[in-house]
């Protein structure tokens, strides 16, 4: 099997997608095509892409989270 060239977003998308479908199973509702698709490609990914698509998840939010953070906190602290 050949390797298809990665994006990051397509990780991040598909860990999304896996980890709505993951709740939706926890619950017991029933899942969609598209979602066991999910869930088993996310499965198949590799511990390596599976932990640079998570770290890159956590490293956008902290990173997005501390700028808006700075700047609606930073205003008041000059006031």
């Amino acid at each position: 099997m050949a390797e298809e060239p990665t994006e990051i977003f397509d990780d991040l998308y598909l860990g999304l997608r896996a980890g709505g479908a993951l709740r939706k199973r926890r619950r017991g509702e029933p899942l969609t095509t598209e979602e066991q698709e999910a869930l088993g490609r996310w499965q198949r990914l590799s511990t390596v892409r599976k932990a640079f698509a998570i770290g890159a998840f956590s490293v956008g939010t902290f990173g997005l989270g501390f700028t808006l953070g700075g700047l609606i906190f930073g205003r008041w602290r000059k006031a």
